[in-house]
């Protein structure tokens, strides 16, 4: 069996198929590992979240902010913004099917060796601390008090992890860190405003992979949600949102003692400017 993590993947379901393809993808041998961000801004959501729904077992999704935003939108807390390309889905006859599936993906993926998440990690937890937080973060999305989650989920603060937060402010940091996070400061700070290339960032800010005495530096880590970062392997990450939706490349990193990147060119469905 082979495992193969794949990156952002936001709609563009033609070039999914040509990934899989060129790995030679088998559902009853390998698993594919996705992390993240599978809806939204490209042209086909409603076929993107159909396949890999029918996956069954031979697939794993970690939750990205592009499919968080479908559940709120969905459910009325969120609204629909000018790039988004989701109203098939809303408008489709198995929403509520689709929606449900999409509620019960984690946040958190792994297994002995590698980690899965969309976005990143605060340099404070360790990976028990991820586990956890992830944990008792998905069990209340899956539970019954799931809109509590989705009225509560947006927000930007609190921005650091300490004792003393509330459970809505656990909840929230929780969800920044594992689906939005891509820079923050010594001290873990989160900072949502920066998002371009290394060293585009202010002085003050880090990736978050990089902050010295990361805990979490004893399980390797694969990401995506930072396509202006692309294919990056360093602190004992691997980030592979490689840009599909905006003319780049789609990613799959087969898992392994020595991980082995597949890539394919994307014609892109939204302009790098968008």
């Amino acid at each position: 069996m082979s495992i193969y993590a794949i990156g952002d993947i936001q709609g563009c379901y033609e070039d999914l198929q040509r990934l899989l393809t060129r790995i030679k993808f088998n559902p009853h041998k390998d698993k594919l590992w996705f992390a993240g961000d599978l809806v939204n801004r490209g042209p086909q959501s409603l076929q993107t979240l159909r396949f890999i729904k029918s996956l069954g077992d031979a697939a794993v999704c970690v939750l990205g902010n592009h499919d968080l935003h479908l559940l709120a939108v969905a459910y009325g807390y969120g609204s629909l913004r000018a790039q988004d390309t989701l109203q098939d889905i809303l408008d489709a006859p198995d929403k509520d099917e689709l929606l449900t599936w999409l509620r019960h993906r984690p946040l958190f993926h792994y297994n002995q060796h590698f980690g899965l998440l969309h976005a990143g990690l605060p340099p404070q937890w360790d990976i028990p601390m991820a586990k956890k937080r992830a944990a008792e973060t998905e069990a209340i999305l899956r539970s019954a008090d799931y809109l509590y989650f989705l009225k509560n989920m947006y927000g930007n603060s609190p921005t650091q992890w300490q004792k003393g937060l509330t459970d809505t402010e656990k909840l929230r940091f929780t969800v920044n860190c594992f689906t939005r996070l891509r820079f923050c400061d010594a001290d873990g700070h989160l900072d949502f405003k920066e998002n371009g290339k290394l060293g585009s960032q202010a002085k003050h800010l880090q990736p978050w992979f990089s902050i010295k005495n990361r805990k979490s530096t004893d399980m390797t880590l694969i990401f995506g949600h930072w396509s202006a970062l692309g294919y990056h392997h360093a602190h004992n990450c691997y980030a592979i949102d490689t840009g599909c939706l905006w003319g780049g490349q789609l990613t799959a990193l087969k898992l392994g003692k020595v991980p082995e990147r597949i890539s394919i060119d994307c014609q892109g469905y939204r302009k790098p400017t968008n």
